[in-house]
């Protein structure tokens, strides 16, 4: 049994509403302090580690128990924490399908969860989830344009910002994300 000094109930919340509460959580404790956070959608394994890197907080780590993960986070203290950066280079939906028809050479690279992909997907994306991200870079080509795209802009912005740091200088995030796409879509 793990002790934690908070629990966070954000069961049945998809992204990137874990992180608002867990964000809103966060604020109210005591530098050292441990917040659980319990939620049920698979990807707020790779949201709320991402967000921990990001903001200087320590991602302990994750249990599941009944369908339910419980995420254990470490509150940083001061001088520990990070300002939460957004990544610069972005495009609309609009502006994203205005390259996809006329044409142009885009990798439109999408990171949500396989289930989530196979529902609703912009033409031709390629899946790659935020947590598998990391280990599969060498799936991507450094010269390669890459629209990011996730479900609302949240987990496609800290993708950006990984593929950033791995020497990916073309990268945009499509800041509103599926959540608002009204171009063409596919499925399985």
């Amino acid at each position: 049994m793990i002790k934690a000094d908070q629990s966070l109930d954000c069961k049945g919340l998809a992204c990137p509403m874990p992180i608002v509460k867990t964000k809103k959580a966060m604020d109210q404790l005591e530098a050292g302090q441990v917040i659980e956070v319990q939620a049920t959608d698979k990807g707020s394994l790779a949201d709320i580690k991402g967000w921990a890197k990001n903001t200087g907080h320590q991602y302990l780590g994750t249990i599941e128990e009944d369908n339910v993960l419980k995420h254990y986070l470490r509150k940083a203290s001061p001088d520990e924490i990070k300002e939460q950066k957004k990544y610069m280079q972005v495009i609309s939906n609009e502006e994203l399908e205005k390259k996809l028809v006329s044409g142009e050479k885009v990798i439109v690279l999408d990171v949500r969860e396989p289930a989530e992909y196979a529902f609703d997907r912009v033409p031709g994306a390629f899946s790659i989830p935020l947590g598998e991200l990391e280990n599969r870079l060498n799936e991507l080509r450094r010269e390669d344009s890459i629209y990011v795209i996730c479900r609302t802009g949240a987990r496609s912005d800290l993708a950006c910002q990984l593929l950033a740091a791995n020497d990916f200088s073309n990268v945009y995030n499509v800041e509103s994300g599926m959540s608002e796409w009204t171009g063409p879509t596919e499925k399985n």
